[in-house]
């Protein structure tokens, strides 16, 4: 009784801060800080619960904490052991700590119970060339107690782009028993730093780079091939599960390894307007290999840039979301929810974000005994959104249901939402609440893709449920394959008339499920913004057939543009007042430029204020997002893909209000408000 009325208090309380606004994901999920020793720098590795509700803690580092009473306002730090090599995963079983380290899996005791590991075992030992980017992840136990532990590519001398599998076995998945045998279990990894199991299933998340147009969460089968092809060299291995050599692979899939004249190596870029590789097409031109596409792709820039830990929800925790996963992002920091379902055998499904804000990357993630979760944040040499360079946070559900989608399922004919709440049905009903667009990457070695063969699907009918819990939306053009987007923000929920938490959904279309389809009679076919720019039509129609306006006339007003002129591919952009943050936020958002930048932050890319100081025109600028030179910037690592799919009056925008954060802008700076 006394959880009932907290509950109902929180909820009282929140409806009246709210009033008329919608409530925000922070009104849901609180972020919490776990306070450390002073001095203690937890740049996290691995996480994980023990039986007792302790919290085991490796560090890159090479430190494993054991913390005490971890949800408290004052838990007790106990140093377990130290001299360990780049910790990336820490797992517990029967009495001992595992993790990965840079070169092998270690087994950790404390034989005589005085709090400090005594033993330390090797228990698989596999080879290291010496690069830095050999990084070891996992352990994650499999449901017959094997480990699964995973291995970053390294990168090539002359090709420092190009990734490569120099020893055994890097850019695989091995399955590790106990007593030290190690099967290997497939390959095309190139950074899979996230390992979870699912329905009793191994899945990982992989980075963007080389091959991969975008982050994802792929279904790690035996035998698997996920994309990347560093791995493949060691195939012809005796024990290798794969059946894909590299020889195969270069016959039909352009590696683009080509030399100027003083045969030098060149670097393989975006190349506009041709007709690229697709992973999925590689099933075809490999048959009989297990080609994995992702099961989620989680598009990069909005739901991450270097996807990171795989968890379940367990029953109980963060409410309607109970048995669905959530995917971490160290570069963006934060948290993605995504939920799966099998058709026809294979698994797909969506994704929605959940919470972002968190003080360093998103690395890993641990449910503790009471239902928060645990996160272990890191973004040394990496790079992150947040203010600091490591830490340690508890996301903290109140008990609250948020109005959000909690799933969305494939139909044959569409698409079928479920919501954590009823819907209004006079919104619900209308197709102009609802958008779907579908889009897809390239499979080729440059670092990234741009979002490609982009598509608005026709919405034929919407049905809602008579609780108002779903909405079956009738779509035609659906592709394969291919990512579908789902956007709902005209949806409103009954309570208090609010919007969706989150309202866009990310949807994996492996496959179009059989089943009964929707007859026309069944839906509403109600579209309020057809009615409504039905008026405007005519006035359009009548001026075509009129006199050409003369020369300096005002244009005339556009439905569609709000009264304002709509502007022509490469029309230049002029305003008396620079656009403010505010103006261009959703445009730095929907474009992926607040994954790698901030305004007056270094993050992955340079600052804007930054670019600002460089006095480029805004035309200049434009052409810099068109075709990045990243001999500008050679002080940052990671390198600005081509963005050709941004329209030019959107990066017009973007580029002027880049340009107010200059110095010379003084006070008139429409820049980021400080936090």
């Amino acid at each position: 009784m006394k959880k009932i009325l907290t509950i109902l208090s929180v909820a009282a309380g929140l409806s009246a801060a709210w009033g008329q606004e919608s409530p925000k994901e922070e009104d849901f999920f609180k972020i919490l800080k776990v306070t450390a020793p002073e001095g203690t720098l937890l740049e996290v590795g691995g996480l994980t619960v023990m039986p007792d509700g302790n919290l085991g803690i490796a560090t890159r580092r090479g430190d494993v904490w054991i913390v005490e009473n971890p949800s408290s306002r004052k838990p007790f730090f106990r140093k377990f052991a130290s001299g360990l090599h780049e910790i990336l995963g820490l797992t517990y079983k029967d009495g001992a700590l595992y993790c990965a380290q840079r070169g092998e899996l270690t087994k950790m005791i404390d034989s005589d119970k005085d709090g400090k590991a005594d033993i330390f075992e090797t228990v698989f030992a596999w080879p290291l060339s010496g690069h830095y980017h050999e990084y070891s992840f996992g352990p994650k136990i499999a449901p017959d107690g094997q480990f699964f532990v995973t291995g970053n590519v390294a990168f090539g001398d002359e090709e420092w782009w190009r990734g490569e599998s120099r020893v055994p076995w890097r850019g695989w998945t091995m399955k590790i028993s106990e007593n030290g045998t190690m099967q290997p279990w497939a390959t095309g990894m190139r950074s899979p730093c996230g390992l979870g199991i699912y329905d009793g299933e191994l899945f990982y998340s992989d980075n963007q780079g080389e091959w991969m147009g975008s982050g994802g969460v792929f279904h790690v089968k035996k035998g698997s091939f996920t994309g990347h092809p560093a791995g493949l060299r060691w195939t012809g291995m005796a024990n290798s599960p794969v059946k894909l050599s590299p020889e195969q692979f270069t016959a039909k899939i352009d590696e683009r390894r080509r030399r100027d004249e003083n045969g030098r190596a060149i670097k393989p870029e975006n190349v506009v307007n041709e007709t690229p590789n697709l992973l999925y097409a590689m099933k075809e031109q490999f048959p009989g290999v297990d080609i994995q596409t992702p099961a989620v792709w989680l598009p990069h820039g909005i739901l991450g840039i270097s996807n990171s830990e795989i968890v379940e929800i367990p029953q109980g925790a963060f409410g309607p979301f109970s048995g669905q996963l959530l995917v971490g992002d160290q570069g963006m920091s934060k948290i993605s929810r995504v939920f799966m379902e099998k058709v026809n055998g294979e698994y797909q499904g969506g994704a929605i974000e959940l919470r972002n804000g968190f003080r360093s990357g998103v690395l890993r993630m641990a449910w503790g005994k009471d239902g928060s979760l645990f996160v272990g944040e890191t973004n040394r040499g990496w790079g992150s959104a947040g203010e600091a360079n490591e830490g340690l946070q508890r996301l903290v559900w109140n008990g609250v249901v948020p109005f959000e989608m909690r799933t969305v399922k494939a139909m044959p004919d569409g698409f079928e939402i479920e919501f954590t709440k009823p819907v209004d049905r006079k919104s619900a009903e209308d197709l102009a609440s609802y958008r779907v667009e579908s889009f897809i990457y390239k499979y080729h070695p440059v670092y990234g893709s741009p979002t490609i063969n982009k598509e608005a699907l026709p919405i034929k009918g919407v049905k809602v449920s008579e609780d108002g819990m779903k909405a079956r939306l009738l779509v035609d053009n659906l592709r394969r394959y291919y990512i579908h987007q789902l956007t709902l923000d005209g949806v409103r929920g009954t309570e208090g008339s609010y919007s969706l938490v989150h309202p866009i959904a990310y949807y994996t279309l492996n496959n179009i499920p059989d089943g009964q389809k929707l007859a026309m009679s069944e839906v509403s076919t109600r579209n309020s913004a057809a009615a409504s720019a039905a008026p405007a039509a005519a006035p359009a129609a009548s001026t075509s057939k009129s006199a050409p306006a003369r020369k300096g006339a005002p244009a005339k007003a556009n439905a569609t543009t709000g009264g304002k002129p709509k502007l022509k591919e490469g029309q230049a952009v002029t305003m008396a007042k620079a656009p403010t943050y505010d103006e261009v936020k959703g445009l730095l958002t929907r474009h992926t430029c607040l994954a790698c930048h901030q305004a007056n932050k270094r993050q992955v890319g340079p600052a804007y204020a930054d670019v600002a100081k460089r006095k480029y025109t805004n035309d200049q600028i434009v052409e810099l997002i068109y075709n990045p030179k990243p001999q500008n910037w050679p002080e940052y690592a990671t390198e600005m893909p081509p963005m050709p799919q941004v329209p030019k009056a959107d990066a017009l925008k973007i580029a002027a209000w880049i340009n107010s954060l200059a110095p010379s802008a003084g006070s008139e700076s429409a820049g980021e408000p400080k936090p």
